[in-house]
């Protein structure tokens, strides 16, 4: 006779009911550690504005950039680092730890104290602490949903996961739009009571159900990877800011120094890695097919996509809405609106992808989304500034959509390909490429529109301010300010025309007719559509082609066995995931692993 005691109905077992919390509990923290990553980015106007930062002021546009970048850089660099503490010492521990940080520095940056240049220095420094925390969620998410879900669920609740992740990334964009209408701390102020709740139920429910181990910090390795990137990233931050008489910074020493260091720090992190006994990472990892080109593909995609919201977001802001009616003041909250099928297409697609992964293998999903996505930008490109708005949310339609088809997919197939002991530092080294290639785009589209910008928009600012009256040596000053100038000034809900015509008292010796055609919404837009139209051009085309090479290395990724095997669950899955929970699962077959770096022991060997 059976023991009742012994008998549970299915799905009904306590296993069963934790893995839905773990997935519920991390869902709602990369949720939220990607929707600070780009909130800010469309609330910049009510934030400039209520710290009364001057954006045509020297050195404000360093604010800027690292209100936006300062987040994401510290995540590039921290991921790998916290997710091997999450190996060493329980991921649960260090998430839980994560959570905390990442509530309280929500809270303070809410309560800023300070206006002006300190104002701004608050802010981007919580902003840091806030990221070291976010850092710690996503490093250690994806491993504990690893730990938690068998095989054949696995690319569902990574899916999940990785839908929330960019899910907060697009719909920060409408959040940041919508609060900042209200108050410029009310993006700030949404992250405390749910943080306070979820870290509160975190520490109660979450618990390790996978294997960790001692070991000892890689002291060079990390100092090596987190001074080499960090140079290389800020490197980029300078070269996005005026030097001399150039437009751009690409041509200061320092910017030279800085990449020049940081690439060479980098290089020796890799001697370093191949040498010690308990390294950062396991360079053993690339030799896995799945692994490597899952992350070059990741790569691509998410420079392709950081970039495109930053354009898409100017476009909007500095162009399309004043040129439709819009005041400057209010294009921050119409972009979050007008940008919603970006997210709608996105969230539709990407649970759906995650599900079909699981039964029909990760890399055709995979590559279909690259060329998808590449195929958008290509539309974009096709688009005339002054667009109809229902083409252009089509496009950004199929862009959403494209995005979700390779979210999860992709990651189900990096996660299921590693072995069950190094699932913390590989999800911590697949938040390093996303993240960093989110950096990077900033940097790289940004570059190449100010390049489109930099050759027309000088000659077509002074010659229209001239036919408006302007005096000839006033207009040639304005005309040449360095085009960031400008873009930024229009993006943060300031007409730069009058701003910049105003205190000098020009506008008092024009007629009324001139006065109102420079303040107006129509006169600086249209001046700048045509030259901004070319860097477009440049930008989108060169989206296109990181797609396409996206999807070409999503392609020759292979199949993973864990990830990509179809099918019912049998007998040899059990022993499989069992394997994986007790940190013996070997690789796939031809793979040398170096050792375990917790435990120094063989990952193949039995112990």
């Amino acid at each position: 006779m059976t023991d009742p005691s012994r008998t549970r109905a299915p799905g009904r077992s306590p296993g069963d009911r934790y893995k839905w919390t773990a997935l519920t509990n991390t869902t709602a923290a990369v949720f939220m550690s990607a929707l600070d990553g780009s909130i800010v980015l469309i609330a910049l106007p009510a934030i400039f504005r209520g710290v009364h930062l001057d954006p045509l002021a020297p050195g404000n546009i360093a604010y800027l950039l690292w209100m936006i970048m300062g987040y994401r850089l510290v995540q590039a660099v921290l991921v790998v680092t916290v997710g091997r503490l999450g190996d060493m010492y329980g991921r649960v521990r260090i998430y839980n730890c994560g959570f905390a940080v990442f509530t309280f520095a929500s809270v303070l940056l809410s309560f800023d104290p300070f206006d002006g240049g300190h104002g701004a220095m608050w802010l981007i420094a919580w902003r840091v602490v806030q990221a070291v925390g976010g850092s710690m969620l996503a490093a250690n998410s994806a491993a504990i949903l690893t730990d938690a879900f068998p095989a054949e669920q696995r690319g569902f609740a990574l899916g999940v996961n990785q839908v929330a992740g960019l899910a907060g990334m697009f719909l920060g964009l409408v959040a940041g739009g919508l609060l900042s209408a209200w108050d410029w701390r009310a993006v700030f102020w949404v992250n405390v009571p749910v943080g306070v709740f979820f870290t509160l139920w975190a520490y109660r429910t979450l618990r390790e159900t996978g294997k960790s181990g001692g070991g000892r910090i890689d002291w060079w390795g990390n100092i090596t990877f987190a001074v080499g990137l960090s140079a290389v990233l800020i490197a980029v931050t300078f070269g996005l800011q005026p030097y001399g008489e150039h437009t751009m910074g690409w041509t200061n020493p320092l910017v030279d120094i800085l990449i020049v260091g940081g690439l060479g720090l980098l290089a020796a992190f890799v001697v370093i890695e191949n040498r010690v006994a308990a390294p950062m990472i396991q360079l053993g990892l690339f030799r896995l097919r799945a692994f490597t080109f899952g992350n070059l593909a990741g790569l691509g995609i998410s420079i392709g996509r950081g970039g495109m919201q930053f354009v898409l977001v100017i476009w909007l802001q500095g162009i399309w809405l004043p040129l439709h009616g819009y005041d400057y003041g209010d294009t921050a909250l119409w972009a979050g609106i007008f940008l919603l099928p970006l997210t709608a297409g996105f969230l539709a697609a990407g649970p759906v992808s995650g599900y079909l992964a699981d039964r029909l293998g990760s890399r055709g999903l995979a590559t279909g989304g690259a060329l998808l996505f590449g195929a958008s930008f290509l539309g974009l490109m096709l688009l005339p500034i002054d667009f109809s708005y229902w083409i252009f949310a089509v496009l950004i339609a199929i862009n959403g959509i494209a995005s979700g088809m390779f979210a999860s997919p992709n990651s189900s197939s990096i996660m299921g390909s590693v072995p069950a002991q190094l699932r913390g530092v590989a999800s911590g080294m697949r938040s390093t490429f996303q993240n960093s290639g989110t950096a990077v785009s900033i940097g790289v589209f940004f570059s190449l529109m100010i390049a489109g910008l930099a050759d027309a928009l000088p000659h077509t600012l002074t010659t229209g301010l001239q036919e408006q009256g302007v005096p000839a040596h006033v207009a040639t000053r304005i005309g040449s300010l360095p085009p960031v100038s400008s873009l930024f000034a229009a993006q943060l809900g300031v007409n730069p025309i009058q701003h910049l015509l105003q205190p000098g008292g020009t506008l008092t010796h024009l007629t009324v007719a001139q006065q109102q055609t420079l303040t107006g919404r129509d006169f600086f837009p249209s001046l700048i559509s045509g030259p901004f139209h070319s860097g477009l051009v440049v930008v989108f085309a060169f989206g296109a082609t990181l797609a396409f090479l996206a999807a070409l290395a999503s392609l020759l990724r292979g199949t993973s066995p864990t990830a990509e095997t179809p099918g019912p669950r049998t007998a040899a899955d059990d022993t499989h995931d069992a394997a994986a929970d007790a940190g013996t699962e070997t690789p796939p077959a031809g793979t040398t692993m170096r050792p375990d770096p917790a435990t120094g022991r063989d990952p193949q060997e039995k112990h």
